[in-house]
């Protein structure tokens, strides 16, 4: 067996392993989009690095677009295999690649307005009828229950806590009369996350072992602070008659920020705020989160019971119509607004942005990871001013970073993680920007890992 690194190689978007089986057959690990400059995507996303067509089977980790979202585009150009999932995945990647097939579109035509003269007219990534060939093409699978995934190579998911659904892999191949595995972390999520499972850890032994390390240069706060720390923003924001606006996925932090809000609320300590999530497709994932509670922890599956719903909160309400997200730009009252993008490059969060980053009355709270060159990152390191629509703004409203909310494991955490899956041979890190990987190696050395890789693209190791 071997495997060929392609994607989230020194980078933290764009995850894409190629395994390559002892019998000559090739399986992807992820397939996801490449977030970054405009013109640096475009060109990453249609490279494919070989021939769909001999693809035999994908597994997938979890349904973020950084990890599915481009099997349109591998769809488009004849892939035609099983795309292994967990069950709450495979939903989760429906509603996902629909919505990112509309916003290829969009995208697209957007560009095209604005072309001068001369400039060719830019074409989708891919289309509607991509992302359905895509998604009729999944497979669900069960929590640690292995499944053949081609012959002779079998797999099995175990929960990673990360997001609804969210899995490490590991797949074992008998060829030659031996056994050979590989693990694949996937995303790490951090202990006690709200609503979701701790990441349960899946052996240790394998003969390599692939790790994410978004986080590998530090650490979180605790996680039990972000309910007073929440508590707090809104408070202060409301009392200088503010909104807080938060910039979140769609998946995975926008129903973390309500569970928040909802225990807050439970304990009296909520104040009276309207709260509106601006996004379609957030409003889906949180349908669908109501439809898993086999991923639910303890704690969340006694608010189920007690409550009937995760996201009881008064004054909740989900706005989908186009026209009924521009009144809230209308809107004088302190509220609480969640949009997507989670990155502020894309979505309704630029229209509240562009309305409100100039009022210091209100709070930009930022609850997820910001990739570099985004919109969110540089908020997050505080810029004076930044650019939306084209338009130069005053950075005048609060910034308020909570990594508390991060759905990653910090440092410490990831690397407690891997101490219960100690390779026996090599451990790969990958999908981590290049100084957080190297970062984390060092954090490694004492903690007894004596052969740590970063890879670059199209590096091949043999299993």
């Amino acid at each position: 067996m071997k495997i060929h690194f392609h994607g989230a190689v020194r980078t933290v978007t764009g995850s894409l392993h190629i395994v390559e089986t002892a019998r000559g057959e090739i399986v992807l690990l992820d397939c996801g989009l490449f977030q970054g400059r405009r013109e640096e995507a475009r060109t990453r996303n249609r490279t494919l690095p070989i021939d769909a067509k001999r693809v035999k089977a994908v597994v997938l980790s979890h349904a973020h677009i950084d990890h599915i979202g481009n099997l349109p585009t591998w769809a488009a150009a004849g892939l035609n295999c099983p795309v292994f999932a967990t069950g709450a995945t495979a939903d989760l990647c429906a509603i996902m690649l629909r919505d990112s097939a509309n916003i290829q579109v969009i995208d697209a035509q957007h560009v095209n307005r604005r072309l001068r003269n001369g400039e060719k007219p830019v074409e989708p990534l891919y289309l509607p009828e991509h992302a359905e060939a895509a998604i009729a093409l999944l497979r669900s699978c069960k929590y640690r229950e292995w499944f053949d995934v081609v012959p002779g190579l079998k797999a099995i998911y175990h929960d990673a806590g990360h997001i609804l659904g969210s899995a490490s892999i590991t797949l074992e191949e008998h060829a030659h009369g031996s056994k050979k595995r590989l693990a694949f972390t996937g995303d790490v999520g951090r202990p006690h996350t709200p609503i979701l499972r701790d990441p349960e850890p899946f052996g240790s032994g394998a003969d390599v072992l692939l790790s994410e390390c978004t986080y590998g240069d530090r650490e979180h706060p605790p996680v039990e602070a972000m309910g007073e720390e929440l508590r707090k923003v809104l408070y202060r924001t409301i009392a200088r008659g503010g909104k807080v606006i938060v910039p979140a996925f769609a998946l995975g932090r926008t129903q973390a920020v309500l569970y928040e809000l909802n225990l807050l609320e439970e304990r009296q300590k909520l104040p009276p705020v309207p709260v509106y999530v601006d996004s379609p497709l957030a409003c889906k994932a949180t349908e669908i989160f109501q439809r898993h509670p086999e991923c639910y922890d303890a704690d969340a599956r006694e608010v189920l019971k007690q409550e009937g719903a995760l996201f009881a909160i008064d004054g909740y309400a989900c706005i989908t119509a186009a026209e009924d997200s521009k009144k809230l730009n209308d809107k004088k009252e302190p509220c609480v607004v969640i949009a997507a993008s989670g990155m502020c490059e894309a979505g309704r969060i630029l229209h509240h942005l562009n309305h409100g980053i100039g009022n210091p009355r209100n709070t930009i709270m930022i609850v997820g990871f910001q990739a570099e060159h985004t919109l969110g990152r540089k908020l997050v390191e505080r810029w004076r001013t930044v650019r939306i629509f084209g338009q130069e703004h005053a950075v005048k409203a609060e910034i308020v970073v909570m990594n508390g909310f991060s759905g990653h494991a910090g440092r410490t955490e990831l690397a407690d993680f891997l101490e219960r899956c100690r390779p026996a041979g090599p451990l790969f890190l990958v999908h981590g920007d290049e100084p957080r990987a190297a970062a984390f190696t060092e954090f490694l050395k004492p903690r007894g890992y004596p052969d740590v890789r970063i890879p670059n693209v199209g590096d091949t190791y043999k299993v």
